[in-house]
């Protein structure tokens, strides 16, 4: 697949492009389901820009194109969540993308309903998406990561059938907002960097955090 982007990239001066990760499920089944929130970022960041997500390519539903003269390579895994690395990992590596050119979407539930958090790296906090991307990352953490907050399960629900609920009114309307929030900072990502970036979205997504944690969902 060597594309308009791959041949501009080879370009003398020009911007070295991102690859933006969505994990989440394949199929209707999982359509709006708090384990795709990764996946909808996606679509909503490939709207917003214009990007058709109609190829596939290297396991994942693909899109790319530029913002401003940044080029982009946007993904969603259709391996199944557990197998995201799959994707990730050889999407990285045919593009011969340095690790801090990866940005990861994916849910999170340490995180209220609609919080955001832009990370520079980490761990993979028990969630499977991430640890199969780290695999196929040859165990190399050094990739950013945009945690999309959805909550704790109620009670003594089973955290595996609140990822795959789908999202109630209230939830559902904090989640389309966070939606935005992510496209115009990933916008700041692209024109700003990665460190200032989080700075500045951390610190508002903070006093969000504040304001939302003790509310029902």
């Amino acid at each position: 697949m060597h594309s308009v982007i791959a041949r501009r990239w080879f370009c003398t001066g020009a911007p070295r492009p991102w690859l933006f990760v969505g994990l989440g499920n394949p199929g209707d089944k999982y359509r709006g389901t708090r384990h795709n929130v990764g996946f909808e970022m996606i679509d909503a960041f490939a709207e917003s820009q214009g990007i058709p997500m109609s190829t596939v390519h290297c396991k994942a539903m693909f899109g790319q194109g530029f913002v401003d003269d940044v080029p982009v390579f946007l993904a969603k895994p259709q391996t199944y969540m557990n197998l995201s690395g799959e994707s990730a990992g050889p999407l990285a590596a045919y593009y011969k993308l340095p690790l801090n050119r990866v940005l990861v979407f994916h849910d999170d539930m340490d995180l209220p309903c609609g919080v955001l958090r832009l990370q520079l790296k980490g761990g993979h906090g028990s969630h499977n998406g991430l640890k199969s991307v780290i695999y196929h990352f040859r165990g190399n953490r050094e990739f950013a990561r945009l945690r999309i907050g959805i909550g704790r399960p109620p009670g003594q629900m089973d955290p595996k059938a609140f990822l795959l609920q789908k999202f109630n009114r209230t939830a559902r309307e904090r989640i389309d907002v966070a939606l935005q929030e992510g496209v115009d900072t990933l916008k700041l990502v692209l024109s700003k960097g990665l460190t200032e970036s989080a700075r500045c979205f951390n610190r508002e997504q903070k006093y969000k955090h504040i304001r939302l944690q003790n509310l029902p969902t």
